[in-house]
């Protein structure tokens, strides 16, 4: 199954929509509340990473039954430091942002935690591509 959703920068009213949905879909076909959990995570942070920093981007949801696949897309900033900005509290967000109660630095370390596996490519300038694999184990696995 596929989900893919659109995502416009600075659309704060909307963050979290796709993500919501894509929980929806994982419950409907019995994926493992760990597995959804984790899903929803990488799924949220990066949907607001995009509102946060891009102009627009897709959020795609590829599932599965043994795993979840996240990818996003965005056309924005980039990320000039990849290692940088998967460590805890660095945050490139502007203060407005961080007013709002975004922009602490964790989306990213998030998605890396919840991950099975994470892959980043950003061009500075252009735009980034995230996916990651979240493995739907059972319960004990």
């Amino acid at each position: 199954m596929k989900l893919e959703f659109k995502v416009q920068g600075m659309d704060f009213t909307r963050g979290g929509e796709a993500a919501a949905k894509i929980k929806k879909a994982l419950q409907l076909v019995g994926m493992e509340i760990e597995t959804i959990r984790r899903a929803v995570i990488v799924a949220y942070e990066a949907e607001l990473n995009i509102v946060i920093h891009a102009r627009h981007g897709n959020l795609v949801a590829h599932i599965h039954p043994n795993r979840v696949e996240i990818e996003a897309v965005d056309e924005g900033p980039g990320i000039p430091d990849i290692p940088l900005a998967l460590q805890e509290g660095y945050s490139t967000a502007p203060p407005h942002i961080r007013e709002m109660g975004f922009g602490a630095g964790m989306g990213l370390p998030n998605i890396q935690r919840c991950s099975d596996e994470l892959h980043i490519d950003s061009e500075v300038d252009s735009g980034t591509t995230l996916k990651a694999i979240i493995i739907n184990r059972n319960r004990g696995e």
